[in-house]
């Protein structure tokens, strides 16, 4: 018997392709940067900006720096270009996805968050209406740790009180989430309610026909048992 849901965040509840959006490309335009230097120094962070070594601004400043062209007005644009971008994805947060966390709540199911998160991220998902909705938030930023490492997975049901084998693990499959749910022994469910949006560079996974779908976010209903 299903006793906890638990979720990723982006491309998941809520989707950074509604909206603006604001991904590498435009910040190695809006800095002078050459893009693919960017984004070979931008990933080389990416542990570092998602497990809390740096803020989203440090992150900019060291790969500005590096790439030369660093200012502290870039810095200041790039990041307010991330936050008027994540503006969008929260204020355009589907009616479907508050639906569904209240839906579980209504049934007794505990929620729970597993998500890799930048600093700017982080913040709007706490200052978000999803967020009272979670028994249990562990938000890469905060944890040092990030998906699909297998800690993460064991600190959530110790922390909500169940078995992993009680766990409905939901997420579009960035990171390897699935396989990590899976290994874990959670039963993963592939949502792809959010997938026709993404663009190439930027499709966080492919449909994976091993794993179960939920094709609308009211479908996540009927693993439950």
């Amino acid at each position: 018997m299903t006793k906890a849901v638990i979720f990723d965040m982006f491309e998941t509840l809520v989707s950074l392709f509604e909206g603006r959006t604001y991904f590498g490309e435009e910040i190695a335009r809006d800095s002078g940067a050459d893009l693919n230097e960017f984004r070979r120094e931008w990933h080389a962070i990416e542990k570092d900006r998602s497990t809390g070594v740096y803020t989203i601004e440090e992150g900019l400043e060291l790969v500005f720096k590096k790439l030369g062209v660093y200012s502290e007005e870039k810095v200041k644009q790039a990041a307010e270009g991330r936050r008027m971008s994540l503006q969008d994805t929260f204020s355009g947060i589907p009616e479907e996805s508050l639906e569904l966390l209240r839906q579980l709540k209504s049934r007794g199911i505990k929620i729970g968050l597993i998500t890799n998160t930048f600093s700017d991220e982080r913040d709007f998902i706490r200052e978000s209406v999803l967020f009272p909705y979670f028994d249990v938030a562990l938000i890469s930023y905060e944890q040092g740790l990030y998906k699909p490492d297998p800690a993460l997975f064991g600190k959530m049901v110790e922390l909500l009180g169940v078995a992993p084998e009680e766990c409905l693990y939901v997420g579009d499959g960035g990171s390897r989430e699935l396989y990590a749910a899976r290994d874990f022994g959670m039963h993963p469910v592939q949502c792809t309610w959010f997938h026709h949006m993404a663009f190439e560079p930027h499709i966080p996974c492919p449909i994976l026909d091993e794993f179960d779908h939920a094709d609308r976010q009211s479908e996540v209903l009927r693993y439950l048992e």
